[in-house]
């Protein structure tokens, strides 16, 4: 707290108040924190500040849950945890946003600089450790320094495609008192730079001459735009243009499902039939085959925030960096005023796919339909597509149940759907569920785990009924680890499937009650429904625990990548 001290001395403020001045400037209203000694000053300058303090019970869930306010808000997310275990616990929760390219700060404790190299509680090289893994890692040398280096963290982690960036801080910069004029506290407003380019000119003209000649384009909307905010301006470049689209990632929602020109069944039929394709926000990783699912016939164009993603993997004929909203404006601009923009001369090439899409729809319904048992996974996830609202936000944690929910559930607003990004990370879902609940309590939040994914964050369920935060979690329980346990058959075969992989039958709905929430254990189709429904009524944390078929597995799955 700043301190007033003598007529002849001057106010006095410390690095944890200025740590907490800085948040604000930022615009940060919440951390997410598990407590330590060495962080203490800065949960006290953040009650000065009025920024809401969520205290977690695993520092990994703290760093998730940065990352899933910094998607759900547009703001960078912020986490604070103590030094050596406090900082490595979050690792994962950094990395995690680092791939995904997700904006927060990571603030990490760190023994007094007095006792540099002495062997100091919980003392660790975190700079070090951190470098590899964001845009920006540094120790802050003097209380003077502190709001200016988050000021400084928070430039980085926007510039180009946005990213985590870590600070440490040591104890006795942290709770030291300094001179408030001497400590430089950043203006909100004034020490970022807009980021939103449009890109080159000359590019965007040649992109928007490439639409309106071609015959049977199509465009895949990344996470890019929904980090760019970009929902509105792909909208009217599509309707314009009349420009069939798939979602991927936070992309998904940007078109309502019903939507004439949203397709997402015929994907692979149009990226081989297409003759120019636009990739917007997505890089050519693992999820796109490295790029080797386009037909090598398209124009492919690029548009990314970043110029190292741009061509990685796979050659283009034409690359834009530049912010997706910015790009897909002025796209829409250059082919504004013709007289024919090539709009009207597509409607066979949108009924062509319209066809591939519903005949894909109809072959797989009778498994969403499915009275099996044990329950078909393919009907879990129907059901939850069906259960959702236009102020449901879905969430996906798990390996192979959540591979089928990618097939099916489509989120029926834009922003509405969160997954952990290509770093493929379990454990996501219960603090994405929480910041998610918490930036946004009037939204209502749906969470699919697997049995495996919920067992490495669920504690934090107590959490979420500790500061009051309903959501509706749903557990596809098979037992097992099934996306590892399919490659270990396909490799080994059937008498080594089972090593490593399998867990025991846990009944999530008992923990979900011991905690205080609300539960029913699921094992008819036909009660998938009503037990949702309950869950949604009870307006407290729940689990419902769906038992599903541990012998079926979804289709990307079986074709990943890692086992070719």
């Amino acid at each position: 707290m700043a301190q007033t001290s003598p007529e002849n001395e001057s106010e006095q403020i410390s690095g944890g108040h200025l740590v907490a001045k800085a948040l604000r400037a930022e615009g940060v209203d919440t951390i997410f924190t598990l407590c330590g000694g060495h962080i203490i000053d800065i949960y006290d300058g953040c009650v000065d500040e009025g920024i809401d303090v969520i205290d977690v019970r695993h520092e990994q869930v703290a760093a998730h849950a940065a990352d899933g306010y910094a998607r759900i808000t547009g703001k960078p997310g912020c986490a604070v945890v103590t030094a050596g275990p406090g900082t490595t616990d979050a690792v994962t929760g950094v990395a995690n946003a680092f791939r995904a390219e997700s904006p927060m700060l990571l603030i990490g404790g760190q023994g007094a600089l007095s006792q540099h190299k002495m062997g100091s509680l919980q003392d660790l090289p975190h700079v070090d450790m951190m470098t590899p893994i964001t845009k920006f890692a540094a120790t802050v040398p003097h209380t003077e320094r502190v709001a200016d280096m988050v000021s400084m963290a928070f430039r980085e982690a926007h510039h180009g495609s946005p990213g985590p960036a870590f600070l440490e801080i040591p104890r006795d910069i942290l709770d030291a008192d300094v001179p408030a004029e001497s400590a430089r506290i950043p203006r909100a407003g004034g020490y970022r730079a807009s980021t939103r380019s449009a890109g080159d000119p000359e590019t965007v003209q040649k992109l928007a001459d490439l639409l309106v000649e071609a015959e049977k384009p199509c465009i895949l909307l990344g996470s890019q735009t929904w980090t760019c905010r970009a929902t509105d301006s792909a909208v009217k470049l599509i309707r314009e243009l009349n420009v069939p689209a798939f979602c991927n990632g936070a992309g998904r929602g940007t078109l309502a499902p019903a939507d004439p020109l949203h397709f997402q069944l015929a994907r692979r039929y149009a990226f081989q039939n297409s003759d120019l394709i636009i990739i917007l926000g997505t890089p050519f990783d693992f999820r796109m085959g490295y790029g080797k699912r386009l037909s090598p016939e398209a124009t492919v164009v690029q548009i990314d925030l970043d110029y190292r993603t741009v061509g990685r993997n796979r050659d283009i004929d034409l690359g834009i960096v530049g912010d997706a909203d910015a790009v897909l404006d002025a796209v829409a601009q250059a082919t504004s005023g013709r007289t024919d923009n090539g709009a009207s001369g597509r409607k066979a090439w949108v009924q062509e796919l319209r066809e591939v899409e519903n005949a894909a729809y109809r072959k797989r319904l009778p498994r969403q339909l499915s009275d099996a048992s044990p329950i078909d996974p393919y009907r879990l996830v129907h059901e939850i597509n069906e259960f959702l609202t236009e102020d449901s936000i879905y969430i996906g944690d798990g390996g192979d149940i959540v591979t089928f929910s990618g097939q099916v559930i489509q989120p029926k607003s834009p922003g509405h759907w969160m997954d952990p990004g290509p770093l493929g990370t379990l454990g996501v879902g219960m603090p994405f569920a929480m910041a998610a609940k918490h930036a946004l309590p009037n939204k209502e939040i749906v969470c699919l785990f697997g049995d495996g994914a919920l067992s490495l964050t669920g504690w934090d369920f107590e959490t979420m009924v500790r500061f009051g935060l309903p959501f509706i979690g749903i557990v596809g329980n098979n037992s097992s680890m099934n996306q590892i346990r399919y490659g270990q058959i396909a490799k080994y075969g059937d008498d080594r499937g089972r090593v490593g992989n399998t867990l025991g039958d846990v009944e999530y709905s008992k923990f979900a009650q011991m905690l205080g929430g609300y539960g029913e254990e699921v094992h008819d189709p036909a009660d998938i429904a009503p037990a949702l429904q309950r869950a949604r009524e009870s307006g407290k944390p729940s689990l419902i625990n769906v038992w599903v078929d541990p012998e079926v597995y979804a289709p990307g799955t079986m074709n990943q990548t890692m086992y070719k």
